[in-house]
């Protein structure tokens, strides 16, 4: 995983893709800027995959309500999605196979929701455990309904569009199954209007924090951002957990499970340099803080690149702000023909055209 897959040029917004090709979704929630998690998550899938497909980037600012709605928090999403897309971009997302869009301004996604609603039980979306997460990482000791139907709302997102294939982490990935669930379940009751999405999980399912909890995560505050400077990196690194059973270098260290030596997997792009420290850090022979310049080394490698882009699209005034009003009037037009069709399909519109005639005739 290297950055020098990712374009280097500054790209042009022409928000669209490629005729015909099947479609993909995926997108983040605008609390903040991108972190490594992300890129390892979901995003570096969402880079190799966007030019083979009609790719879909929600902002998905309804689903923030759900653990994060005071006013101050909904006064930050302008920033916060700015943040996202020039961090997406940055990473290697090219604007010319990618569209944008803000999740709140495409409102018949909610009624999509809303008719999706009774192809789940209660029951089924209780037992996805990541929403319990989210809410203890809320703070909240009960949980909303509008958490416990984000898997809902989130499969109208993706089905709305008729996504092929999404991208997502570890804990996105019972989500995906109940859209698959329901889209299915809509087809054999009232007849075929969805795409059944496939999923693709991400190549390091989970990324842990720097201090070694099982997740890197904005809200618990133990990430690296992908727009953080140099010094700020090793800052990080240096306070990253290891093998709390090694006392010194000379001790012999575990490599499995280790949060640096994850890390070194995921994005150091020397891996025989990986392996002679691996080598030595079981043998005792290498101590941790050599263990992790050479990490914070790879690592600024890695976000070099991307924090050069990043600048060069900050200097670009209005280039996000365009992608993601052109971005969101397509994704509406999309979204409107799906609800269209499904009202249909339910046999929703009988009724008021129904009556429709029989008011013509009596006018008559």
């Amino acid at each position: 995983m290297t950055a020098t897959a990712t374009a280097t040029r500054s790209p042009a917004p022409v928000p669209g893709a490629l005729p015909g090709a099947p479609r993909m979704l995926t997108g983040d929630r605008p609390t903040g800027r991108l972190h490594l998690g992300h890129y390892a998550g979901s995003l570096a899938n969402r880079i190799r995959l966007h030019r083979r497909y009609e790719s879909f980037f929600i902002i998905a600012d309804l689903h923030m309500l759900t653990t994060k709605n005071s006013p101050g928090e909904i006064a930050e999403t302008g920033r916060h999605a700015t943040d996202m897309v020039l961090d997406s971009l940055a990473a290697g997302l090219d604007p010319a196979h990618s569209v944008f869009y803000l999740q709140s301004a495409v409102p018949e996604v909610a009624e999509l929701s809303l008719l999706l609603s009774s192809l789940v039980t209660v029951p089924r979306l209780q037992r996805i455990p990541s929403l319990k997460e989210m809410g203890q990482h809320a703070g909240q000791r009960e949980m909303p309904l509008a958490l416990l139907g984000y898997p809902v709302l989130q499969a109208a997102d993706i089905l709305a569009v008729h996504a092929a294939v999404v991208p997502v982490g570890k804990d996105n990935a019972a989500h995906v199954e109940v859209a698959r669930e329901m889209a299915r379940r809509f087809n054999r009751r009232y007849g075929k209007v969805f795409t059944v999405p496939d999923l693709v999980p991400a190549d390091v399912p989970v990324l842990p924090g720097i201090d070694g909890r099982a997740k890197m995560s904005k809200s618990l505050g133990n990430a690296i951002y992908l727009s953080d400077p140099p010094d700020e990196v090793a800052a990080k690194v240096r306070r990253m957990y290891t093998d709390p059973a090694r006392t010194s270098a000379g001790v012999p260290g575990t490599v499995e499970g280790n949060p640096v030596f994850v890390y070194h997997d995921a994005f150091n792009d020397r891996p025989a340099e990986v392996a002679e420290l691996k080598e030595r850090y079981r043998a005792g022979k290498v101590g941790d803080a050599e263990v992790k310049e050479r990490l914070t080394a790879a690592l600024n490698r890695f976000l070099d690149p991307i924090r050069e882009r990043r600048a060069a699209l900050e200097a670009d005034h209005g280039l996000v702000a365009e992608l993601i009003v052109t971005g969101t009037e397509r994704t509406r037009r999309e979204v409107k023909r799906t609800v269209a069709d499904v009202r249909a399909t339910m046999g929703l519109t009988a009724a008021l055209a129904g009556f429709r005639r029989t008011a013509r005739s009596r006018a008559r």
